[in-house]
């Protein structure tokens, strides 16, 4: 006969973490400008090893995701013109030059908060650099949107600290 577990069938009290309570820190990017962010992913490659009339499987090599971020698009300080400043790192469209990764990599906190405003969890996003961003639309008939900026993160490598 199984033995229940008084832990486990009466009610615990938890605080669970909500979508909206984070702040994003990016070098030359005010946090307010950051509006929403992707899920944190990764990718477990795998190898398969043939050993006469049987396959055994270890992991390879970790991938991690790019992350989406959208922000707002203010006026002043110009959100366009921030992220552009960081995209020139990375290419200037008039020369035609590439920098320097050293340049152009960031390193992105990713802090979750809690209910009150502390830190509850933080994920360091090392080595990012811009792979698209999409500055939005305009549009005659839609006069109650605010404008946003999309952008694509990748990241060396990612570390949850707490």
């Amino acid at each position: 006969m199984a033995i229940l577990d008084p832990n486990e069938i009466f009610f615990t009290a938890f605080e669970p973490k909500q979508q909206n309570r984070f702040l994003m820190l990016v070098d030359g990017v005010p946090s307010y400008f950051i509006k929403g962010v992707g899920a944190i992913s990764l990718t477990q490659g795998e190898v398969t090893l043939n050993h006469i009339n049987v396959y055994r499987k270890v992991k390879g090599k970790t991938t991690w995701g790019n992350v989406q971020l959208t922000l707002h698009d203010p006026i002043s300080p110009s959100g366009t013109q921030t992220i552009m400043e960081w995209v020139r790192l990375h290419h200037e469209s008039v020369t035609g030059r590439d920098g320097y990764s050293d340049f152009y990599k960031k390193d992105v906190t990713l802090n979750i908060l809690g209910p009150v405003g502390d830190i509850v969890s933080e994920w360091v996003l090392k080595g990012c650099f811009i792979v698209d961003a999409n500055f939005g639309d305009y549009n005659w008939d839609n006069e109650n949107a605010a404008q946003n900026i999309t952008m694509t993160l990748a990241p060396d490598y990612c570390v949850l600290n707490y």
